[in-house]
């Protein structure tokens, strides 16, 4: 998709990886299964790594289960009891993410979150971060999750934009998919939660963000061109 410069209307962001860094909730809980399973705690790395990929990954790697073992759901709610009680506590947007929603209000720029974190742990988690979104879109709220685009056809809606006006950002292969399929340009969030032999530049994005503060230059590219010409 071509870049819509300064016709951009909107920027909806994944959450968990992209928008905020929210690992540090689930490593305590994962290690705090693995205990009261008799097992040993892990690499707080490998833990972040799966973050992006939900409660499900999360209890197949702590502890090995599939998921049409009998145990199975019990543990992935137990795991979701032990991330609630510590929602937020030591989650944090990403470097460059405050002041860039800052930027998106002077300019008079929308902005949204689609993820596919459920409605009950995005809210509270944003209040917690006293995050203000204008559109907030979680799987409670449409059909199909992602990679389905109808997420993002409802963050559109919300924000009353042209979905070839709107960036979005997110750091997972599916991220990019929906986005692609909504006819958004995408920026692969590589500093992300992403999975050991899985690489941001595969997925087909527009751009990727290498690091959190690369959004700024790589939504407003101008702003980089003004900068370069003033020299």
């Amino acid at each position: 998709m071509k870049h819509p410069g300064k016709q951009l209307q909107a920027v909806v962001f994944d959450l968990d990886g992209t928008l905020v860094d929210t690992a540090g909730d689930f490593i305590p809980a994962v290690q705090q299964l693995l205990e009261e399973n008799g097992r040993e705690t892990i690499d707080p790395a490998r833990i972040t790594r799966s973050v992006s990929n939900g409660s499900r990954a999360l209890v197949k790697l702590a502890l090995g289960l599939d998921e049409a073992q009998p145990k199975f759901e019990a543990q992935r709610q137990r795991l979701l009891e032990l991330y609630s009680s510590q929602l937020g506590q030591h989650s944090h947007p990403y470097a460059g993410i405050s002041p860039l929603l800052a930027t998106f209000e002077r300019r008079g720029i929308a902005w949204g979150i689609s993820t596919n974190k459920p409605r009950a742990y995005a809210i509270p988690l944003l209040n917690a971060l006293n995050i203000d979104c204008q559109s907030t879109v979680c799987p409670d709220d449409v059909s199909v999750a992602k990679p389905d685009p109808e997420c993002l056809f409802k963050n559109c809606q919300e924000l009353n934009c042209d979905p070839q006006r709107v960036i979005y950002i997110g750091d997972h292969l599916r991220d990019i998919e929906a986005g692609r399929r909504a006819g958004m340009y995408t920026i692969a969030a590589a500093y992300g939660y992403i999975e050991g032999g899985d690489d941001a530049e595969s997925w087909g994005a527009d751009s990727v963000a290498r690091s959190s503060e690369d959004l700024h230059n790589l939504i407003f590219p101008e702003s980089t061109e003004i900068e370069a010409a003033s020299l």
